[in-house]
């Protein structure tokens, strides 16, 4: 990236769950530098009950009072037409869709024991589907404009786990794979597909930290990750962590590894050298899942060689 001021005139953007804490501030940021914004949201509770427009619209007012142009828009992200109707709002409004924030989420923790399927559905169906919804719904046009910044919410859970989080932990880390996969897909026509990885106090995390920790932690601080990954020079198929003013870029890498054949006793030698298998030495972040192959088979061909 350039020192360059990043600004989004002539730019629009949709930013899903925008209707309060992390998503209300992507919004105002975007539109403050010039992005028209549709502003989504179900309005719904935490754990995804209820529906209102009205946060929505609030935020609408905000950035409309401060010299914007915003439009509010109630899809729930998991109704796909109703995702499709919100992108031809903003196509008949304003021509276009550059950028798409999927942000909207909820939350349903219990421990893996405790929770019922339904809640494991549902979570999946809001954070996975309903980005997979919002991004196909955008993918055709921005692929016709030839331009598309594309950020999806992952989350530290699913990167590392969290008690209480198996389902939001499940569907976030499937957003790092769809990313995966839609980065290189998309590459031909500058739609660059990038994760952020917020660490925020929002009505999501409300009673779950420290009062102390949630003040530190402002949805404001978060928000120049998704600047950059918005931008016009954004780099692509990028895990941005941010929180509390501190970021990070996260990694799912590859090590070396070792070639072991497939003889009979291979799970013995395999379990007495697993440490040399993990080993972070040398390790490498794959650019396509064709890598993980390549490595494989270049070892046995090489040690087929010395026989």
């Amino acid at each position: 990236m350039s020192n360059s001021i990043i600004d989004f005139k002539g730019r629009v953007a949709i930013v899903t769950g925008a209707g309060g804490g992390l998503g209300r501030q992507h919004a105002l940021a975007l539109a403050a530098r010039g992005a028209k914004v549709v502003v989504n949201d179900l309005g719904g509770a935490r754990d995804g009950s209820g529906a209102s427009v009205s946060a929505a619209q609030a935020v609408v007012d905000e950035i409309e009072a401060a010299g914007g142009e915003a439009m509010a828009n109630g899809a729930s992200v998991t109704d796909f037409e109703a995702v499709q109707a919100m992108v031809k709002q903003a196509v008949d409004a304003w021509g276009r869709v550059d950028i798409l924030v999927n942000n909207a989420g909820i939350l349903r923790d219990k421990s893996f024991a405790k929770m019922e399927l339904a809640d494991f559905q549902l979570v999946v169906d809001v954070h996975l589907m309903g980005a997979v919804n919002c991004t196909k719904a955008v993918w055709a046009l921005m692929n016709e404009q030839k331009y598309g910044r594309i950020v999806m919410t992952t989350s530290s859970s699913g990167l590392y786990g969290n008690f209480g989080q198996s389902n939001y932990g499940a569907a976030k880390l499937a957003l790092v794979g769809l990313m995966q996969t839609l980065s290189i897909e998309g590459a031909k026509n500058d739609i660059r597909v990038n994760c952020l990885a917020p660490t925020a106090a929002t009505r999501m995390t409300e009673g779950l930290m420290p009062q102390e920790v949630l003040d530190a932690l402002k949805p404001e601080a978060v928000v120049p990750a998704m600047l950059v990954l918005a931008a016009a020079d954004a780099p692509n198929r990028t895990i941005l962590c941010a929180g509390a003013g501190t970021f990070e870029a996260a990694h799912i890498t590859l090590t070396q590894g070792a070639w072991l054949g497939i003889g009979a006793d291979t799970p013995e030698q395999l379990a007495a050298r697993l440490a040399e298998v993990t080993s972070r030495e040398g390790e490498i972040v794959p650019q396509s899942g064709s890598a993980q192959g390549s490595n494989e088979v270049g070892k046995a061909m090489a040690n087929a060689s010395k026989g």
